[in-house]
């Protein structure tokens, strides 16, 4: 059974009244910097937080009366375990998720405020879809697949119907992919309204499942990924077939730029973002010729990121753009140097975070030392400036950031 336009159209009837109609936004700032006229579907202000929202109560609307009373079970590293949970507890149905050992305590403790059971188990999302399979069987409890479903395909295809009643003139899509549900369902809808639009998939490179089915590749992918709501080995066989007629390219990013997707979102559109959520910002940042003088679409799935990595990733931000830095400066160790050290950084503008002054772990003269600061600054040149004016002073200074002054 595949999914048609049909079933899309349907889906959106369901779910009115049921979950948000997300916005379509212009990213003015971004546009600006890539030279492209991007805009953003808001998932991420759904109620649980992401676009799982949608095929979730499409599916269990579809339930039995038998099967809904004997109950729903799913297995998710988050986002569709919140989906599956939120409707579930709102339709009266027992619902119990399972979900990897290493699924984020927030997305944990989110499902189970939905009421769920949840059962933390398997150290990949594989392994926690045999068990689940498993329980299914036992208990009796009907199996609501994260993608590969007709239904949550269904769900998830009404964003792509409302991308185009918003604006119909689009010209290039992109969607990030993890099993493929998500692309497949938006495929569908834009391809019908508009078979021109060009339809552009998302993985990062340690899990670029989809292209390697599409392929015909055998290697197995795996790691800790950022973008954990897509960091999925075997992507569908549903999705799989849709993807492989209806999206032109799948785009390959790499870690590191989904880092910065998610910074540049925070700072310059306001947004949260996951780092799934933010996949396609990625591909756009990591290729901005592709998608120059387009009228581009991307899909912020998810907003569900844990505030301490978050925190984390804004930081390594302000440090790559050389807005927080960690020099250290050599001194002979008399009263008033650290004085005159604080006066000459803060002539030059700059805000002192931490000073570390030891004098004893490090291999210096006794007579001197090494005093570490970790400062805020405007940019990379004004950390320039600030060392230029230390050592006409006298003190010796380097960075200590993993990134030098000048973006290297």
């Amino acid at each position: 059974m595949t999914t048609t336009i049909d079933d899309i159209r349907t889906a959106a009837e369901t779910l009115k009244g049921q979950v948000i109609r997300t916005p379509l936004v212009p990213a003015a700032r971004i546009s600006e910097v890539l030279g492209c006229e991007l805009y953003l579907k808001l998932e991420n202000l759904q109620r649980t937080g992401s676009f799982k929202d949608r095929g979730a109560f499409v599916r269990l609307s579809n339930l039995s009366a038998e099967e809904a009373q004997r109950g729903v079970i799913a297995m998710s590293a988050g986002n569709h375990a919140q989906g599956v949970a939120y409707h579930a507890q709102r339709l009266g149905i027992p619902a119990t998720i399972v979900m990897p050992k290493f699924a984020p305590f927030s997305k944990v403790e989110r499902t189970r405020a939905f009421g769920a059971r949840v059962v933390l188990t398997g150290d990949t999302l594989d392994a926690s879809a045999q068990a689940a399979r498993r329980i299914a069987e036992e208990e009796g409890l009907t199996f609501v697949h994260p993608y590969d479903d007709p239904d949550v395909i269904a769900g998830q295809g009404t964003i792509g119907l409302e991308i185009m009643e918003d604006l119909p003139e689009v010209d290039t899509i992109v969607v990030p992919i993890g099993g493929g549900g998500i692309i497949s369902g938006i495929s569908i809808a834009v391809k019908e309204a508009n078979p021109n639009v060009r339809m552009v998939g998302v993985e990062t490179e340690l899990y670029p499942s989809m292209a390697n089915a599409l392929k015909g590749r055998s290697e197995l992918p795996g790691g800790s990924s950022l973008a954990d709501g897509i960091a999925v080995k075997n992507p569908g066989k549903l999705t799989q077939e849709i993807i492989s007629r209806l999206v032109e390219d799948i785009a390959i990013v790499p870690e590191t730029m989904i880092e910065i997707a998610i910074h540049r979102l925070v700072e310059e559109q306001k947004i949260v973002a996951e780092g799934a959520g933010a996949a396609g910002v990625a591909a756009i940042l990591n290729d901005p010729e592709r998608y120059a003088g387009r009228k581009v679409v991307t899909v912020i799935c998810g907003g569900n990121i844990d505030v301490r990595l978050l925190s984390g990733v804004l930081t390594r931000g302000l440090v790559r753009d050389g807005r927080m830095v960690r020099l250290r400066i050599g001194i002979v160790d008399q009263p008033g140097t650290l004085a005159l050290i604080a006066d000459i950084i803060g002539r030059s503008s700059a805000n002192i975070i931490e000073v570390y002054h030891q004098r004893l772990f490090y291999d210096v003269p006794a007579k001197r030392a090494d005093i570490d600061v970790v400062l805020e600054t405007r940019n990379s040149e004004h950390v320039k400036e600030i060392i230029v004016s230390l050592e006409e002073n006298g003190f010796p200074t380097r960075i200590l950031s993993s990134h030098s002054a000048d973006g290297a």
